[in-house]
């Protein structure tokens, strides 16, 4: 099913798919997508991190940064985890300068969390409200820094174009604190999907995609070593089955007029 221009519809449709989209994450990672020893929930509370899917550690390993060299995935039992040595599969991969990093460090909180059942990878779905102005632009950044550098694992999808308050888009705003290649999307492919690598310099894995393209698989990070492939385009479209008719018919006649 190709990408739809939710700008067509209200931001309470979107909302109502989006929340059905997080449910359909949530079941694939929990139905076999996630290696044992991991799991997934929506809509929780992580400190001060607010992430649409968390996935989850069992263990009791206190938080923070992992070094470099640390893998911590067993792949027995449940989803396999894909290993370094298969680099995932995106159009483009940016590593962050030190020179950055050093600007960040000295600007940004860094959020630590003591819970046994700690956070290892968030996926974040961008919702309009997260645009419709700088303050929430700047809202959403500042919960993504932390999580960085804490060792948090990000993955963002953002299916609206830049705006006023984001003119590069939300990837670019989080990447100037890291690096100095920020990789807007073009006006032809507005749709803009990273996944952050949170390694002491982070790593981002981008895709761009345009209204009516497929979303491509993307990886979400477990450790510094492995991720899975997260299957956007299947759980979008069994969360798009129950957009009602009425508004699927606006979101499928826009596809139409751009030709798709």
């Amino acid at each position: 099913m190709p990408i739809h221009d939710w700008a067509r519809v209200s931001a309470g449709t979107f909302h109502d798919f989006h929340n059905s989209w997080i449910t359909e994450l949530r079941n694939a990672m929990n139905g076999g997508l996630l290696p044992a020893g991991y799991y997934a929930q929506g809509e929780q509370w992580a400190g001060k991190i607010n992430a649409d899917v968390l996935a989850l550690h069992a263990g009791t390993k206190p938080s923070g940064a992992l070094g470099d060299g640390a893998s911590e995935v067993n792949p027995s039992g449940g989803g396999v985890a894909v290993m370094e040595e298969t680099p995932p599969r995106v159009s483009r991969r940016v590593a962050a300068s030190e020179a950055a990093h050093v600007r960040a460090a000295r600007r940004t909180l860094v959020i630590r969390h003591s819970s046994g059942h700690r956070v290892v990878a968030l996926l974040e779905i961008v919702p309009p409200a997260n645009k419709d102005r700088s303050r929430s632009v700047l809202d959403f950044v500042d919960k993504a820094i932390p999580a960085l550098q804490q060792g948090v694992h990000l993955l963002v999808v953002d299916l609206f174009q830049p705006g006023r308050h984001h003119p590069q888009g939300i990837h670019s705003m989080i990447w100037e604190n890291y690096g100095d290649e920020l990789d807007a999307p073009s006006a032809g492919k507005p749709v803009a999907l990273a996944s952050y690598l949170a390694r002491t310099l982070p790593e981002a894995y981008l895709e761009f995609a345009a209204i009516g393209d497929p979303l491509p698989a993307m990886p979400l990070f477990l450790d510094l070593h492995a991720y899975v492939n997260v299957p956007l385009a299947t759980t979008y479209d069994d969360a798009y089955h129950g957009v009602p008719a009425i508004w699927r018919q606006v979101l499928e006649s826009s596809n139409q007029l751009n030709g798709e």
